[in-house]
C-alpha cells in the first residue's frame, strides 16, 4: 500500500507480489524499493497444481531445514478519511526455477543469508534471484487446505 495511495482501501489492486522484473519502476513499487526494502523470514511456502476443484497444495521448503528469506518492500499508508495509519509488505517473486517450474512458474525470489544486509542496504536487482537447483524440497500437504476453514497446526505433515 504505497504512502501517496489516495483511494479507498478497497479500491488497491492486488499487491502482496512485486514482480522482480518491473518492481524498479511500477509506481506502485519504485519508492519501496529504492528506501523501504525488508526481509521475509519464512520456514517455506505453498503452491497449488492441479484443476479448479481438485487443487493439490504442495510445502516448499529448504533442504537443510534453515529458515528462507525472500526479498520484501514495506510501505506505511495513511487513510485520508479515518486517519487510520496501517503498514504493509509485499513480496518480490520472479520466474521459477527448474526444480520449482515442476509446480509453477514463478516463486520467491531468496535473498541468501550473506547477502541480506546488502539487500536492505542497496537497491539493486542483482540480488533478485531464485533458490539455488538444489537447495529446496517439497512434498504434497493435505488437500483440506484448499478451505479457508482449515485451521489444523498439522498442515504441512507430509502425504504420499
Amino acid at each position: 500500500m504505497p504512502s501517496w495511495w489516495s483511494k479507498p482501501l478497497k479500491d488497491v489492486p492486488a499487491t502482496f507480489n512485486a514482480r522482480a522484473e518491473t518492481v524498479a519502476e511500477k509506481p506502485m513499487f519504485r519508492s519501496a524499493f529504492k528506501q523501504r526494502r525488508c526481509l521475509i523470514p519464512a520456514s517455506g511456502f505453498f503452491e497449488w497444481t492441479g484443476d479448479k476443484g481438485s487443487k493439490q497444495p504442495w510445502f516448499i521448503s529448504a533442504k537443510e531445514g534453515q529458515p528462507m528469506t525472500f526479498a520484501g518492500l514495506w510501505e506505511t499508508w495513511k487513510d485520508r478519511a479515518t486517519g487510520e495509519v496501517m503498514d504493509s509488505c509485499t513480496m518480490i517473486v520472479l520466474g521459477a526455477n527448474q526444480f520449482m517450474g515442476e509446480v509453477h512458474d514463478r516463486m520467491p525470489a531468496v535473498i541468501q543469508p550473506h547477502d541480506r544486509q546488502t539487500w536492505l542496504d542497496f537497491p539493486s536487482g542483482e540480488l533478485l534471484q531464485p533458490a539455488p537447483e538444489d537447495h529446496l524440497q517439497m512434498w504434497k500437504v493435505t488437500p483440506a487446505m484448499n478451505s479457508s476453514r482449515y485451521h489444523e497446526a498439522d498442515a504441512i505433515v507430509r502425504i504420499e
